[in-house]
């Protein structure tokens, strides 16, 4: 069993002791912490409530929302739902917060609290240390009866969260009806199996190839939307005729296409051709974290805006993009941040940008995709022993190619050309994560091996 608790929520394997597992006692005393301390900030507080549909989600949901009720503070429950939806949800209603119950592309085994302010953007770091500690002292008052929060459902918030994508000043919907897009769609058993149709269907699209799209939280493969995973939409396009593929992960705030041959578009790849079609409408500046793929970089020089790089995590890529005033950002995951929306991934504006980008395109996705520059990235990490200082380490390796462009907000990034590297440790094992992209695998493999020779050799040395 595993918990995992972060300044950004917590997230676990369900079942198992308490402390070890996500069980009833740690999601109750978890919501306690972060109630008391919305409770603390506002004198009339409200939660919008939101989950993926995750076998535990119920389960979950009911922990989390007595907990708040428990606490004094009002509810809105929006039931099965996204990542992006609670997020859009929470300012719309003047709510002090928001908890999305999601782990993301973990697999069934998993569940999590993602916390959220009330701007409906993550919380910072500052403040998820503070609800830590409350955690961690059980430093909770629970309201008395004539006290207790209330209880709404509302259950049309993903048709309100579609109405905003095409109401989006960039989302062309007539171009993209004209095109007459045929599209198959995997959403993995979870709520983009409701939001994708009712999207695609007010775009426009009339031929819809839906593969698993029951939301019981079954779902049929691993969640994560990378190529190894998407077999089987490969296969269904490879054999039909369609012109895309739509891949979401479990909460809908990462985008996969696949091409019109079964061929992966790239999930690197969904943020660059978005951000290429926002960036030719609106000039400006780029934010990808420091492990996404240079072509952004490229792309946004290409059209005269500047590009910058933020630490990993979705917070630290929204700080930034305020920070530098960017049209368009996100993670190379398949993570599309466009603040003209809101300052959260999401999948359903993603996919509402690219296909008015494809549909004025005018030719094919694959086709779309060659006018990209072509990198690829390797990921490979070393592990250490317990008595290694990681820390000394990097410094080490950053002392020895002190002659390249370095960043060291996050780990260490070394740039070399058009080729990089970035390493990371790991906050909870002894561990060097090591990205490196090139404009080759083998290439891109070279260099990762060629880092790891390196740190080896300074591990040697020390001892």
């Amino acid at each position: 069993m595993a918990l995992i608790k972060s300044i950004s929520g917590i997230r676990g394997t369900i079942g198992g002791k308490v402390g070890e597992g996500l069980t009833p006692v740690d999601i109750v005393k978890f919501t306690s912490a972060y109630g008391s301390w919305l409770v603390e900030k506002t004198k009339n507080p409200k939660v919008i409530v939101g989950r993926d549909a995750r076998i535990s989600g119920e389960m979950v949901s009911s922990l989390v929302i007595g907990t708040l009720q428990g606490l004094g503070i009002d509810v809105i429950d929006l039931g099965l739902s996204t990542t992006p939806t609670v997020e859009l949800a929470v300012p719309l209603e003047k709510a002090g917060g928001g908890i999305i119950l999601t782990a993301s592309h973990n697999p069934i085994q998993w569940n999590a609290l993602k916390l959220l302010n009330d701007s409906g953007e993550f919380i910072s770091d500052d403040e998820g240390k503070v609800i830590l500690e409350k955690a961690e002292k059980e430093a909770f008052t629970f309201a008395e009866v004539r006290k207790l929060g209330s209880y709404t459902y509302i259950d049309d918030y993903i048709d309100r969260h579609v109405k905003h994508v095409l109401d989006l000043e960039l989302v062309d919907k007539e171009a993209i009806a004209a095109r007459n897009f045929s599209v198959v769609i995997d959403c993995v058993n979870s709520t983009g199996g409701i939001a994708l149709p009712k999207l695609l269907r007010a775009l426009g699209v009339e031929v819809i190839e839906e593969m698993y799209c029951t939301p019981n939280g079954d779902f049929p493969h691993n969640p994560e939307p990378l190529p190894e995973n998407l077999r089987d939409i490969s296969s269904k396009i490879k054999k039909g005729k369609f012109d895309l593929g739509i891949v979401v992960d479990p909460d809908v705030d990462r985008l996969a296409f696949i091409n019109e041959d079964g061929t992966p578009f790239g999930e690197e790849y969904t943020l660059v051709a978005v951000a290429d079609y926002v960036l030719s409408q609106t000039p400006g500046n780029t934010v990808s974290n420091l492990s996404s793929t240079r072509a952004l970089r490229d792309v946004t020089e290409k059209r005269n805006g500047v590009y910058n790089a933020a630490a990993v995590g979705e917070v630290n890529v929204v700080n930034k993009m305020k920070e530098t005033d960017a049209v368009i950002g996100g993670e190379g995951n398949g993570g599309v941040i466009y603040p003209a929306s809101h300052y959260g991934r999401d999948a359903l504006v993603g996919i509402g940008l690219f296909l008015t980008h494809l549909a004025k395109f005018g030719k094919s996705i694959s086709h779309l995709r060659r006018t990209y520059p072509s990198y690829y990235i390797s990921k490979n990490k070393i592990e250490l022993t317990e008595e290694i200082n990681v820390d000394e380490v990097l410094q080490e390796i950053k002392s020895k190619y002190k002659k390249q462009p370095i960043n060291d907000i996050d780990g260490i990034k070394i740039e070399f050309d058009k080729e990089w590297v970035h390493l990371r440790k790991s906050n909870t094992e002894p561990i060097i994560r090591i990205y490196s992209e090139s404009e080759s695998l083998s290439t891109a493999d070279h260099l990762a091996n060629k880092i790891i020779l390196d740190i080896k050799e300074v591990i040697t040395s020390a001892s």
